[in-house]
């Protein structure tokens, strides 16, 4: 008796739905992005991705997650290269600041922030953690900085949270295409602020 073939119906793995999200964000935006089509892309039903998801908010939020996760790997072996410290910083930077309007990672961060001020505790401590990676690296990466006598000395954490929020307002502007402050031209200004802030 020969074994029944397997049955094709079986939900792909949580990353290849994540991804298959993502991949919907960068090819039609947010807009495009809802259950029944990605329960199209993926052979699933709207309601079996529910059953994984909840809400809509949830999958926005894992996609996220996913995402920060492959950005956090390529974060971790920009720092971890052997290259002075100023370089590093510099990948630093590029890494965070969008690639253009419509950047998908940046997308899916601004409307999961605009979604945030309805979400309950769980949620918001995930996007906490998230934030709080960014900052721990920054924040080694320019301790040490001036411990090697790269930067002038600064407070590290002080510093990166100011950085910080210069980025985001920049990356802002980047990724909803506001004229005059494409890539290039943040990339210029946020080197500028490092020349003046933090070089000797």
């Amino acid at each position: 008796m020969t074994p029944s073939p397997r049955r094709r119906n079986t939900a792909p793995p949580r990353e290849e739905l994540l991804a298959a999200a993502m991949a919907t964000i960068a090819e039609r935006g947010l807009d495009g992005l809802t259950m029944a089509g990605l329960g199209r892309e993926v052979g699933m039903s709207s309601g079996h991705l529910l059953y994984y998801f909840r809400t809509k908010d949830e999958l926005l939020l894992e996609t996220l997650e996913w995402s920060e996760g492959r950005l956090g790997a390529q974060r971790t072996a920009l720092l971890s290269q052997q290259a002075p410290v100023a370089e590093r910083l510099a990948a630093y930077v590029d890494l965070y600041v969008p690639d253009g309007p419509r950047d998908p990672h940046w997308t899916l961060w601004l409307e999961v922030w605009n979604r945030s001020q309805n979400a309950d505790a769980e949620a918001r401590a995930r996007q906490a953690a998230i934030e709080g990676a960014w900052h721990r690296d920054l924040v080694a990466l320019l301790a040490e900085g001036i411990s090697r006598g790269e930067f002038r000395t600064v407070d590290p954490d002080r510093f990166a949270a100011r950085l910080r929020a210069l980025l985001d307002g920049f990356s802002v502007h980047v990724a909803v295409g506001i004229p005059g402050t494409g890539r290039p031209q943040v990339l210029a200004h946020v080197r500028e602020f490092l020349d003046d802030t933090l070089l000797p």
